[in-house]
């Protein structure tokens, strides 16, 4: 891959990886952080990924740099659990569709989550998803079904949401 053409791979794909890491983990600096990591694991191998793979090389290398850091948060703890827990003031109404369906994304299974991501916010084929998560196509469409199972079942109608 030539300089010209990693510069075009930056500016096409930089918010779509940002976008997804920060559907994971929430937090903006740690998902600039990653794609920091991603972009910069990519130039070290610049000369060996071509054009028309580096979107995918690109994914793959987001995904597993986010997994490593969700490995290494999740031995350290987190901030919150060491202070003293407070109130809940919140009602529970909502009146914003995507902020339910974001909160039931959540609830779902690391790899389940990664894996309905993927496909329907990121557009990625069956066999992409296997190669950037390192599972087969059918273990794809398996996590696939069963995560929209579940928000199926979590969401229930929309008469009911709304």
């Amino acid at each position: 891959m030539t300089t010209a053409e990693y510069n075009s791979t930056v500016d096409q794909y930089s918010d779509n990886v940002y976008r997804f890491i920060l559907k994971h983990i929430k937090d903006k600096d740690k998902a600039r952080d990653i794609v920091q990591d991603t972009w910069e694991k990519m130039w070290l191998k610049v000369e060996e990924i071509t054009a028309e793979k580096a979107r995918s090389y690109l994914f793959t290398a987001a995904y597993r740099t986010m997994i490593d850091l969700i490995r290494k948060d999740s031995k350290l703890g987190k901030y919150e659990e060491a202070t003293v827990a407070k109130k809940m003031t919140t009602a529970n109404n909502y009146t914003d569709l995507q902020e339910i369906l974001h909160k039931a994304i959540e609830k779902l299974p690391e790899i389940q989550k990664s894996v309905v991501l993927l496909r329907d916010y990121e557009g990625y084929s069956y066999e992409e998803i296997g190669q950037i998560t390192g599972l087969s196509e059918a273990q794809v469409k398996v996590y696939i079904f069963r995560a929209r199972q579940f928000l199926k079942a979590e969401l229930g109608s929309m008469e009911a949401v709304l």
